[in-house]
């Protein structure tokens, strides 16, 4: 199975320097828009309900202390195990929200059922570890398409 860590490098291969914030949120689209047309997860890894949105902590611990990533980041996944369906899901998120904003991406994410269910009460700006479960995302996209 593809990880976080492929989706990413192939996010940034499609869109160039991105700042951590967006790379974050694409990455969550993908896996999000995966469940919920293709029936299964793009990668194992999870997404928590941190304050700006979803975060993968795995990848945030690769980025941390960086706002933007380019071309020298996670070089060593540029060897794409996609699918073409998972190219075409990761492709169709890419044209949807990759023109947008980091902060309009987080903001997204803040109206919808997956970060606030986990988020479970927990204050606006305040830290949460809980996990964005892959089966409420499923559900949850699942519905809109």
């Amino acid at each position: 199975m593809t990880t976080v860590f492929d989706v990413a490098r192939y996010i940034i291969d499609q869109l160039g320097d991105i700042t951590t914030l967006k790379l974050q949120k694409l990455c969550y689209y993908c896996q999000a828009w995966a469940l919920a047309w293709d029936g299964k997860p793009l990668f194992n890894e999870d997404f928590q309900a941190w304050a700006n949105g979803p975060v993968c902590p795995d990848l945030f611990a690769k980025h941390k202390g960086k706002f933007v990533v380019g071309d020298d980041f996670l070089t060593d996944h540029k060897n794409y195990p996609f699918t073409d369906d998972e190219k075409e899901t990761m492709n169709a998120v890419l044209e949807y929200y990759g023109d947008k904003e980091p902060h309009w991406l987080s903001e997204l994410t803040h109206k919808e059922q997956p970060w606030i269910q986990a988020r479970n009460g927990t204050p606006i700006g305040y830290p949460s570890e809980s996990v964005i479960t892959k089966e409420s995302m499923q559900e949850y996209y699942g519905g809109l398409k």
